[in-house]
């Protein structure tokens, strides 16, 4: 992967250009022919005057004779303004192609990626790459290949037509040049660490910004409006300052380069007089250098300051090839082995975070096709880890998970997420109505199905209680519900999915206990013939389970049903009789108040 990603940044612009343009490089070769015909239909126009103004030296006065001459002056230059807006039109459509491709990419290696890898990007610098970055991009990509050619093959042209009529008039009108090309090395100097820097601190912007609205309601409840807002207002103000900075020390470059650049006359005119008074220059070739000289800089300093356009999508282009370039879990395009039934098997699993302290030392644990399993144990003793290692969220160190009999690193990921439903306790929902957000469960099931679901998990009447029904939008990360109603809703959306194996990761935390126990009905009806394994902070709701398994330190203590561990494991008998005492106590609050 890292050549992978070496790779990916030694690619030059086009590379990447061509390698998402897809189907649409057609498009991108079509605006670059045009650009080039529409170039030389540029040049048209310049010769047109020098004849008129040959015709008017020779002393012709009739209008007759460059009547001819003005139409196809405007002809070509009407036909070169079309061919630039079909080499326009063109490349922004393949170009909008490439930025959606690209977009494609990063979210697909997304869900490629472990889950650990994800989550150590902020989520502000992946908004910032994945929109603001690739969208900036638009510009240069569509511009780049139709006008950069454009650009030099005008003044390519005419240096040759130049050279024709006198080669010391073509090269006095590029004298003016080199002070350019100085000006850009003034201008560009420094700039990889310059850009590099802006986009550090864009980046610590977007995670500033993301951070002071998240955590508005603890800044407010702690009184930490003001430390927070400053923490804010410095990333803003630097976010802002390195690109005024960076503009104060590349303005005089600037600004010489767009006053020297293109004031050709300055050598044309001294050295084409000296030569006509000589008789080494004809009045019509002097007056034809000055017409044509008047085109040639301007296109070539147009290209020099495609150069900074070009620095920030490399750029960028840099920053999605790291991503596109990071590990990713080891699954196959197409299952290669397809499992025998339901059941789980984990043999001899070691894990650990971003090769951190090991957290899963070795467990060896199975899960019988369609029975109900509970994973138990303190806090922080893995239970959470063994979860999103079944449902494929990271990969295992050492050892393997298998589903029926299958090692699901054959299985595909299209093909293993159809097979599994995971309900964590962190649940989101999506700004849409909440019917949607249950349908995504299950692509294609009718209103019914939906409601049915919700029905089995306890919803449906909070549902209809509120203003629109189903069609409530949730909020930003379903902000407008409480977190029992999301859990509920998340688990709906989990049965809805019909799933061999399901998980759920403390799924019911927030739940009241009425809720809980009607959820754990529920799903002990639509559950039959799958494989159900449960994380939950009470125990009461898991002693009815086929298998109990106890993990502590990150290793598997005892297994077994209820009776089972309460008989033989001193650990979960401690566990037991704190969940009771504990709830003997809101009982007794409850019956109090």
């Amino acid at each position: 992967m890292k050549e992978a990603s070496s790779e990916r940044k030694k690619s030059s612009l086009i590379s990447w250009i061509m390698r998402y343009a897809s189907t649409r490089r057609v498009l991108y070769q079509l605006s670059v022919g045009t650009a080039l015909l529409g170039a030389l239909l540029s040049m048209a126009p310049y010769y047109m005057m020098a004849r008129v103004v040959k015709k008017l030296l020779s002393g012709e006065s009739s209008f007759s004779a460059y009547q001819m001459d003005f139409i196809l002056a405007a002809l070509f230059w009407t036909l070169r303004t079309l061919l630039h807006s079909i080499s326009t039109s063109c490349s922004h459509k393949a170009t909008f192609s490439v930025l959606g491709n690209i977009r494609k990419a990063l979210c697909e290696k997304l869900t490629r990626m472990p889950l650990g890898d994800v989550q150590s990007i902020p989520s502000g610098s992946l908004k910032s790459i994945i929109v603001d970055r690739v969208d900036s991009m638009e510009t240069t990509l569509a511009h780049i290949l139709p006008e950069f050619t454009a650009n030099l093959a005008v003044p390519f042209f005419l240096f040759l037509y130049l050279l024709r009529i006198d080669w010391r008039m073509a090269i006095a009108s590029l004298l003016t040049l080199p002070v350019g090309v100085i000006c850009m090395m003034g201008m560009m100097r420094g700039y990889t660490e310059r850009w590099q820097n802006c986009i550090e601190k864009t980046k610590l912007l977007n995670d500033a910004a993301v951070e002071f609205i998240n955590g508005i309601e603890v800044i407010k409840a702690f009184g930490k409006a003001d430390s927070s807002y400053e923490k804010f207002e410095k990333a803003a103000k630097d976010g802002a300052y390195c690109y005024i900075d960076w503009m104060k020390s590349t303005l005089w470059y600037f600004a010489a380069a767009r006053s020297i650049v293109p004031a050709t006359m300055l050598t044309i005119l001294p050295l084409g007089g000296i030569l006509y008074l000589r008789g080494l220059l004809s009045a019509p070739d002097f007056i034809m250098v000055i017409i044509l000289a008047s085109g040639l800089i301007a296109p070539l300093f147009t290209v020099m300051s495609f150069e900074d356009d070009i620095a920030k999508a490399r750029t960028i282009f840099d920053e999605v090839g790291e991503i596109l370039g990071r590990t990713e879990m080891h699954r196959p395009m197409k299952t290669e082995e397809e499992p025998k039934n339901s059941g789980i098997v984990l043999r001899d699993v070691h894990f650990s975070y971003e090769k951190g302290q090991e957290i899963l030392h070795g467990i060896d644990l199975a899960f019988l096709p369609g029975t109900v399993n509970a994973l138990v144990g303190p806090s922080g003793s893995g239970k959470s880890t063994i979860a999103r290692l079944i449902a494929s969220l990271w990969d295992v160190n050492e050892g393997g998970i298998f589903l029926g009999g299958t090692d699901i690193r054959k299985i595909s990921f299209e093909d293993y997420n159809r097979r599994v439903a995971y309900v964590s306790q962190d649940n989101y929902l999506f700004n849409t109505s909440i019917r949607e957000n249950i349908r995504m469960g299950r692509r294609g099931a009718t209103d019914e199905e939906v409601e049915e679901a919700a029905k089995q998990c306890g919803c449906h009447d909070f549902i209809l209680g509120l203003e629109k029904g189903y069609d409530t939008i949730a909020g930003d990360s379903g902000g407008q519900l409480s977190g029992g109603e999301k859990q509920r809703i998340c688990i709906a959306r989990a049965l809805l999915k019909n799933a061999e194996i399901i998980i759920l990761d403390e799924a019911t935390a927030y739940t009241d206990p009425e809720n809980e126990a009607l959820i754990q009905r529920s799903l002990a009806q639509v559950i039959k013939g799958k494989t159900l394994i449960v994380i939950a902070h009470r125990l009461s709701t898991i002693a009815d389970a086929d298998q109990i398994a106890l993990i502590e330190d990150g290793c598997l203590r005892a297994c077994g049903t209820q009776e089972e561990l309460l008989r033989e494991s001193e650990l979960y008998r401690r566990m037991w009789e704190a969940h009771i005492s504990s709830r003997d106590t809101d009982r007794e609050e409850t019956d109090h108040a």
